[in-house]
């Protein structure tokens, strides 16, 4: 009885071995990337999908704040089973990435986006670009001499201007480029005229800002420009028209508008580094590029490839001078200014 027992046991055993020696590797449309993005569901997806029919590598998409998904990185490091990060702005890939939580792509994928829209380790890519500009409504009277930003603090226009709140992500950048643009001095007088123009009364969102535009509840707002031709989009016949600020100055040069830029990074402690790189050769490819633009209307940041016909073209207008690592380099700076002045 005891030697058929132990006969049993080493069959089964060797039954064993042999099935996890025939387990077939696990193959790339077997594998899902889990995609962190501060962007909307909506706005990537698209691309995502187009990522898994060209190479049948499927993805899994979870949202947040772009600030937010950034601090759960950090608190689940080697753990996390994030493949890919997204943020909605430079600030958040410039801390990511002074954080050691992303890992560089290749120079042959980087290659394809100019310099000042990445990482200078290749560490993340700018994907999408976007102005901050000026949403008025067109039955608005006596605001012609509004060129500027800085023009915004003019007693005309108390309790005429729409802004978000100011713990929005771009606000934050655009108060960043006014700071760097000019020095602490002058941002900090202008938050403080903006202060007293809005009389506390600031909005959840942009596409809430362009409403009370176009309702006339406003007269001007400050946003970013894909919202605007987002909300024609839908309403052709809106009372709204853009402003792109400060390329016009009667004291010496204008300091251009200011820019900002979504964009995606692999994870570092990424299970699936391989799979990650083919998604980021992917988002910058041409055809991701389009998919992730003309969505929402963005400029895409290849100079091979063109912005959807109603926007204004690239080289139109002029830019604000300031490197996209600067936004992130100098966030806390801007936001401790906003924060000194009590900005809602």
């Amino acid at each position: 009885m005891t030697i058929y027992l132990n006969i049993r046991i080493i069959i089964i055993y060797i039954a064993l071995l042999g099935g996890i020696f025939c387990i077939p590797e696990l193959s790339a449309k077997e594998v899902s990337l889990l995609i962190y993005s501060g962007r909307s569901e909506k706005y990537i997806k698209p691309v995502a999908e187009a990522f898994s029919e060209a190479t049948g590598i499927k993805t899994i998409i979870t949202t947040g704040t772009s600030t937010g998904l950034l601090n759960r990185l950090k608190k689940e490091k080697s753990k996390t089973e994030a493949d890919i990060y997204i943020s909605n702005d430079a600030g958040n890939l410039y801390r990511g990435n002074k954080l050691g939580l992303f890992a560089p792509v290749t120079n042959k994928i980087a290659s394809v986006i100019p310099q000042q829209f990445r990482g200078d380790n290749n560490n993340w890519l700018g994907l999408s670009g976007r102005a901050r500009v000026l949403v008025v409504n067109t039955k608005a009277k006596g605001i012609d001499f509004v060129h500027s930003i800085f023009d915004l603090v003019d007693h005309r226009l108390k309790g005429k201007i729409a802004l978000t709140k100011s713990r929005n992500e771009n606000y934050i950048a655009g108060v960043t480029a006014y700071m760097l643009s000019t020095d602490k001095d002058k941002a900090k007088e202008w938050l403080e005229g903006m202060r007293k123009n809005i009389k506390a009364q600031v909005y959840r969102s942009q596409s809430s800002v362009i409403k009370a535009v176009a309702k006339g509840r406003k007269l001007v707002g400050i946003v970013d420009h894909y919202s605007i031709y987002s909300h024609l989009n839908e309403y052709p016949n809106a009372s709204i028209r853009i402003l792109i600020p400060d390329q016009k100055s009667d004291s010496g040069e204008a300091m251009g508008v200011a820019w900002n830029i979504a964009g995606a990074a692999i994870v570092y402690h990424s299970k699936h580094k391989k799979l990650a790189m083919k998604f980021m050769a992917f988002v910058s490819s041409v055809q991701g590029q389009k998919i992730l633009t003309e969505l929402r209307r963005e400029y895409p940041t290849r100079t091979d490839v063109s912005a959807v016909p109603m926007l204004p073209k690239e080289n139109s207008f002029k830019l604000a001078p300031v490197a996209m690592y600067q936004l992130g380099e100098q966030r806390n700076a801007a936001i401790d200014l906003i924060e000194s002045v009590g900005m809602p």
